[in-house]
């Protein structure tokens, strides 16, 4: 696959819709409200609070909502993106959410996940560093964070690799289709046909792959549909690629604009969890999620009818200053790393440990090859820009990330991993990732795969 196939500003999720000074705005309502009617950046003159929903600002109160379902359901993503990608866990409930769970939870299991560390994912991230680590600088957005997670799934899948191009042009498609409904269900169309044909085949022929894993899945006598394979296929392509593309960019501006601390980091791996895990905390790449009242109740002194949207504002939880001292700095040494990023309660991130394990072969890798890693000073500085939770699809991430590895740095030869393996973190997480973004005018879907 050819690195330049991508340019980020295909993905307009980060690029568009732009909110300034994102995280003051949400500090200064979360001050007036923990819960609020509307959202921190349409005003609300007046009218029922069924009318404009309502967004949820505090850490606690948005924890209190994704840890109860029986009253915040996610059922509201049937609405959302059943015409795209079927029936997903992302809006099932109950026992119905459970079993499906489980038919799919073998393919995360940690044994597999480290063993894809090292026959997929290191392999992945190593060749595509050899392309640019030889001149000295590259566009990491452009050539690296995006490209090495849609790889990575494509491999995980059993894909075979003269399809990868049309397999990232298709994924694209199906992001941007919050921007274009129309491409988007093409693209859905379109992958559902490819899988349809893999599908079949591997139900032939079983191969070491996710989809012969999920073919094969099997608990009481119960197995996966077509359609439930279909659509959870289609979900990981959002959770799976665009969440990790923009976690590992956010986490690489976090790091490249302080210089001391990636020096800091690089000396010394064991913070690589730590600073994923701040990372993740100060920008998630997804800002909010969305359930549905499903009785009336009340939240941070609100009274909420049945059947009113309700906003998990991520992005503000995870800066609420009752729950992090000094909550705008990135720090990777804070005591207090739990966070929001991932869910929480029975819709927690099931591909979390993968997001985690992704991102650190990629930091681990790139300061292994790039000793002098460093901004390219004569570019712009990058920032991470997006809309955070006015409107869709929520996402937030640096569309450009120059960098050049300085002179200083030993030479950054080509790799194979027999002679040259990612050191890994010894931190490393056991849990793993992720959401995408949703159709005009409606909330857009959770950072889960869940």
């Amino acid at each position: 696959m050819a690195t330049n196939d991508f340019d980020p500003t295909e993905l307009q999720g980060g690029l568009l819709m732009q909110v300034e000074n994102v995280h003051e705005r949400l500090r200064e309502a979360r001050a007036r409200h923990r819960v609020m009617l509307g959202n921190p950046f349409t005003e609300v003159r007046a009218g029922q609070v069924g009318d404009f929903g309502v967004t949820v600002l505090g850490y606690d109160e948005c924890q209190t909502v994704l840890t109860h379902p029986d009253t915040f359901s996610s059922s509201i993503y049937e609405h959302i993106m059943g015409p795209v990608m079927g029936r997903t866990l992302l809006e099932l409930e109950g026992a119905e959410h459970r079993a499906s769970r489980a038919l799919v939870s073998p393919s995360f299991r940690s044994a597999l996940l480290e063993r894809w560390r090292g026959e997929l994912v290191e392999v992945v991230v190593h060749e595509l560093i050899d392309r640019f680590a030889p001149r000295g600088h590259a566009e990491l957005a452009r050539e690296f964070t995006f490209a090495f997670p849609v790889q990575v799934i494509a491999r995980i899948m059993g894909l075979p690799r003269h399809d990868y191009p049309r397999f990232q042009r298709l994924s694209i498609e199906l992001l941007n289709v919050v921007y274009d409904w129309e491409c988007g269900l093409t693209a859905s169309r379109s992958l559902k046909a490819y899988f349809t044909e893999i599908l079949a085949e591997r139900r032939r022929n079983p191969q070491d792959d996710l989809i012969s894993t999920l073919a094969e899945s099997e608990i009481d006598g119960a197995r996966l549909t077509d359609d439930e394979i279909f659509a959870f296929l289609l979900l990981i392509l959002p959770a799976g690629v665009e969440t990790t593309y923009r976690a590992s960019g956010n986490l690489l501006v976090a790091l490249l604009t302080e210089p001391e601390l990636l020096d800091a980091v690089r000396t010394d791996r064991t913070m690589v969890r730590a600073a994923i895990e701040e990372a993740l905390r100060w920008e998630p790449p997804i800002t909010t999620v969305v359930r549905v009242a499903v009785r009336d109740c009340e939240l941070g002194g609100i009274s909420i009818p049945a059947g009113t949207n309700v906003s998990v504002s991520v992005a503000a939880a995870n800066r609420d200053s009752a729950r992090y001292p000094d909550p705008d700095r990135f720090d990777p040494a804070r005591k207090n790393i739990a966070h929001l990023t991932f869910g929480g309660g029975p819709h927690l991130c099931l591909g979390m440990h993968l997001a985690r394990m992704e991102a650190a072969v990629a930091i681990n890798a790139l300061l292994d090859r790039l000793p002098g890693l460093r901004l390219d000073p004569s570019a712009p500085a990058p920032h991470v820009v997006g809309s955070p939770s006015a409107r869709p699809p929520r996402c937030r991430s640096s569309s450009r990330l120059p960098v050049r590895d300085s002179p200083s740095g030993s030479p950054a030869a080509p790799t194979t991993l027999h002679r040259h393996r990612t050191r890994r973190c010894s931190a490393t997480p056991s849990r793993g990732a992720t959401g995408t973004g949703c159709p005009p005018r409606h909330p857009g879907p959770d950072a889960t795969t869940s």
